[in-house]
């Protein structure tokens, strides 16, 4: 199918240097506010796996916090997004709020979590979510969903009478940030790009990149 026929134009005013915060997670905070704002699922993000064998893998996940220590998202352990975090702990996240022609993406290394973050977050969920942590298990190929759900069910009785434990299997990672790149879309292609740097001495350096 040819889709050069389809055509997006970008019509922002656009982002200057002096516009930017110098610490780029407190940038971060400030364009997720305005996506919180504009877009269905603002915490919605790309995540860039590699394997053993050097191929690249990506997937959405959801982000569910993030400071100056880092992006925290949850995920199933046995799951090959977490065999190739545990081969090779650099990762990469893209956020692209298209109502805002607005593109952040993150270069990082990605931890686990303590359990106790795990757990506060994992307690935190619904009680169906709480479940469902249970029920998958991401390196299995079913024969039909019907499995899936007998499982489900299963896991009901089990647990009717009582909180769900916390699987040992399930948690977070956490990713410390390299770099950032702000991407803002302006007319005729030429947008705006800036790149965060991490620097020795933890310090940001700033640069414009070329469309």
């Amino acid at each position: 199918m040819d889709l050069t026929f389809i055509r997006q134009g970008y019509e922002d005013v656009g982002l200057t240097r002096e516009q930017l915060n110098s610490d780029p997670v407190l940038q971060f905070e400030a364009w997720f506010k305005e996506a919180n704002e504009a877009e269905p699922i603002p915490n919605a993000m790309s995540l860039a796996t590699v394997c053993k064998s050097g191929e690249p893998m990506v997937r959405t996940v959801l982000l569910k916090w993030f400071d100056e220590n880092g992006f925290v998202f949850f995920t199933n352990y046995k799951s090959r997004k977490a065999d190739q975090i545990t081969d090779n702990p650099s990762v990469a996240m893209l956020f692209n709020w298209v109502a805002l022609e607005r593109q952040v993406s993150i270069n990082g290394v990605a931890e686990k979590v303590d359990t106790s973050e795990s757990l506060k977050y994992f307690l935190s969920r619904p009680r169906g979510s709480q479940l469902g942590s249970w029920v998958s298990d991401q390196r299995s190929v079913l024969t039909s969903r019907k499995i899936l759900e007998m499982k489900l069910q299963e896991l009901k009785r089990k647990f009717a009478k009582r909180n769900i434990p916390l699987p040992d299997f399930w948690g977070g990672y956490r990713i410390k940030p390299k770099s950032f790149e702000f991407w803002q879309g302006r007319p005729n292609r030429l947008h705006d790009r800036f790149l965060y740097s991490k620097k020795d001495n933890e310090s940001w350096e700033i640069e414009r990149l070329a469309p």
